[in-house]
């Protein structure tokens, strides 16, 4: 049996529907489940707390997204179950095409403009042009690499840092503590895209900024808890930091009384910068389902050491 799992209803009904053409209506069995000790594989994306550990049969757990961190971060992953994400190059246009619009909309000082027509307000500020700026990524995998090659072809000075070594066309990669160092001295714009670990939680914080070129600017596409949020307003308010756009955030929704909501150098979006296409996501979770059924090798499967 296919359990399916979203904290988003609407979308975990499509999925629903999309398996249940599949593999047959009583074949799929969607959250509250009907059937829990006949799921063996589950689709879902933030499940409840220990939901995945009242499945007894369950062997794969398919993340209906690129990230993985709401199956270890909640204490669901299971011993016996193999982890599985999604890789769409969907996804990986979808971040740059977000990273792109936020960079332009800085370099081109189109958000002081916005609100500047609020004031009825006439002034002019000098623009960037895109030759003129180093866009640092910090997290080469499979989104990273696409969005650091695309950025490269248009014109910046592309840089990224990865725990390990990499080699990508166009880009100046980087590794470890030293190299971190040197790459944020020269940033423009620092784009986060790494996965979420017991390593990199809390990554974004005073001591990075504090590395980071005066006058750049954060973009957080990660997670929320790669940001330590008291960090930034500081970095913000003292001005090292020029601005910063995030798209994911500790909880979500995001608290009312967070001082984000007000703070004239933050840009928020409710953690839409890449969300997974159904229609072109489907064929790699059918195929995985076909995969367990047959006893062969999954794709895309999460490393248990790494966590992702």
């Amino acid at each position: 049996m296919i359990g399916v799992y979203c904290n988003r209803t609407k979308i975990g009904e499509s999925w629903f529907r999309a398996l249940a053409e599949e593999f047959g209506e009583d074949q799929v069995d969607l959250y509250p489940f009907t059937y829990p000790d006949a799921i063996e594989f589950i689709a879902c994306w933030k499940a409840p707390h220990r939901l995945l550990q009242t499945l007894p049969n369950l062997k794969v757990i398919q993340s209906l997204g690129a990230g993985v961190d709401h199956i270890f971060d909640r204490d669901n992953a299971v011993e016996q179950a193999m982890i599985a994400r999604i890789i769409d190059p969907q996804l990986s246009v979808d971040m740059y095409e977000f990273a792109l619009a936020t960079i332009l909309a800085d370099m081109k000082r189109l958000t002081f403009y916005r609100d500047q027509q609020k004031e009825k307000q006439w002034k002019e500020r000098r623009y960037s042009t895109i030759p003129n700026k180093v866009v640092s990524i910090l997290g080469l995998g499979v989104i990273g690499s696409i969005v650091a090659q695309k950025l490269s072809v248009l014109g910046f000075q592309v840089k990224g840092w990865s725990r390990s070594e990499k080699k990508i066309d166009g880009v100046e990669c980087f590794s470890g503590e030293a190299d971190l160092t040197h790459m944020l001295s020269q940033t423009d714009y620092l784009l986060n895209l790494l996965p979420l670990t017991n390593d990199t939680r809390g990554f974004l914080n005073q001591s990075l900024f504090e590395k980071m070129k005066k006058g750049s600017y954060l973009i957080n596409l990660g997670r929320g808890p790669h940001l330590v949020d008291e960090d930034l307003l500081t970095a913000l308010d003292q001005e090292h930091l020029s601005g910063a756009c995030l798209d994911v955030f500790h909880e979500e929704p995001l608290d009312k009384e967070h001082s984000f909501w007000e703070h004239p150098k933050v840009f928020m979006t409710p953690h839409i910068a890449s969300i997974t296409n159904i229609e072109t996501a489907r064929k790699q979770v059918f195929e995985n389902i076909r995969r367990m059924r047959e006893g062969r090798e999954l794709l895309n499967v999460v490393s248990m050491e790494r966590g992702y």
